[in-house]
């Protein structure tokens, strides 16, 4: 909105009105409004979920130092959402088509999640809204998000090509037209496109580029839905998810700066992405309201976000990613939200099948998403894995967790020169 303001004031003379030309200027303001809109608006957010007494029960009670936390004010998420949409309507270029993707995202995610949060605070069903609707939700976003990307003729990107002499790269040129591409970066690899219709190379010509195309929304709907549902699982300390995406996010916003300009883009050989400079005030605005919810989510949390800011967060990650051709990178960014995932698949599918085996369901780990096996001394429940043996507090697992996440965040980032 900002924007045409600013540009009008320039036409008028006016003295520095020409900032806004400028993405880091933008992208700067972006993350401080949001810093303070969510530390701000959190106290009174706070306050009237308390006089009201809007507070859910947390997920795995069982678990030590949980029962103290029974009553603490839930759907938090709606402080990131108001503290991300604010500055994003504020500082991003509202013509660009992927800021109305992640606008759109952040929505109807967050929508989703008040919705399941609606029914366990205000109905008392612990269950929420059912696993199916939940999924149907996310599926949702994931087709709106892959056709957008397909039908849209302003989604392109410029191949990057690489120029030889005496078999050795001398320089990355790009073509002087964009085009509309399912190509994805693949990490450690020298020649480092991948093209989705490559796997329909069996097709016709004629249908190869329609055939990728699905592909390319099958595989979005499958990454939203898991993102989302990762960084939901892993919502269950004090600090734990909105410190991780507050550290993906600074890794997304180097990602999106590094696309959008054709120097650095060449330099690394990656993609040039017209339009995503945008991405990086996106998610400049992303950055800041996470880091601002801990204010109050940190140890001991005065809110929980709740699956109004989990579901959203994840998502949002997935789009992003989907958007600046780097999809394969989740794996990395999101390694916490992975682990979180499949400690949770391996310990059902493992309790189910010896259950069926020996009569009696077997544990691989204490306790389910795994940072709740940290909170469990090895004599309290048996299972496979018994390391450490003795609990750790919960703000060591919360810090250890987004150590791994830097690590992994920057190890993501190195993968665009390391090939």
């Amino acid at each position: 909105m900002l924007i045409p303001l600013f540009e009008w004031f320039k036409e008028l003379g006016v003295s520095g009105s020409g900032v806004m030309q400028y993405i880091t200027f933008r992208a700067g303001m972006s993350f401080i409004v949001a810093l303070l809109v969510s530390t701000i608006i959190g106290k009174k957010i706070i306050h009237y979920m308390r006089m009201h007494q809007i507070g859910d029960m947390p997920r795995n009670i069982g678990v030590d130092g949980l029962e103290s936390k029974k009553g603490t004010p839930s759907m938090g998420g709606a402080i990131i959402f108001i503290a991300i949409i604010i500055p994003a309507l504020l500082f991003c270029d509202l013509t660009n088509v992927y800021v109305w993707l992640m606008i759109a995202t952040t929505v109807c995610l967050t929508a989703l999640g008040f919705m399941d949060d609606y029914i366990k605070v205000f109905r008392k069903n612990k269950e929420g809204l059912s696993g199916r609707w939940k999924i149907a939700g996310q599926v949702g976003v994931g087709v709106m998000l892959g056709l957008t990307l397909y039908l849209n003729s302003d989604v392109v990107i410029r191949e990057n090509v690489e120029v030889r002499t005496h078999n050795e790269t001398t320089q990355i040129s790009y073509s002087t037209h964009d085009i509309k591409s399912t190509q994805t970066t693949i990490p450690f690899i020298k020649n480092n496109n991948f093209d989705y219709k490559w796997l329909a190379a069996a097709l016709p010509d004629d249908w190869q580029q329609t055939a990728g195309w699905i592909i390319f929304i099958v595989v979005t709907v499958f990454i939203v839905t898991g993102t989302s549902n990762g960084s939901n699982l892993t919502d269950g300390l004090d600090g734990l998810t909105a410190g991780i995406c507050a550290i993906i996010g600074v890794g997304m916003m180097i990602l999106a700066y590094l696309s959008s300009h054709v120097v650095y883009a060449g330099y690394l050989n990656i993609m040039y992405i017209p339009g995503s400079q945008e991405v990086f005030v996106y998610m400049a605005a992303f950055t800041g309201a996470c880091m601002g919810f801990l204010w109050y989510n940190g140890f001991p949390a005065r809110v929980f976000m709740g699956d109004t800011g989990s579901l959203m967060l994840g998502g949002l990650i997935a789009t992003v990613a989907i958007i600046l051709h780097k999809e394969i990178l989740l794996i990395l960014f999101c390694g916490v939200f992975l682990m979180e995932s499949l400690s949770v698949i391996a310990q059902s599918s493992y309790f189910k099948f010896t259950r069926k085996r020996y009569g009696e369901g077997r544990r691989i780990f204490r306790c389910t998403p795994i940072h709740h096996h940290f909170q469990k001394d090895a004599g309290e429940v048996k299972a496979l894995w018994q390391k450490p043996a003795h609990k750790l507090h919960e703000q060591t697992i919360v810090l250890r967790f987004w150590l791994i996440t830097v690590i992994l965040c920057a190890l993501a980032i190195i993968t665009l020169k390391i090939r």
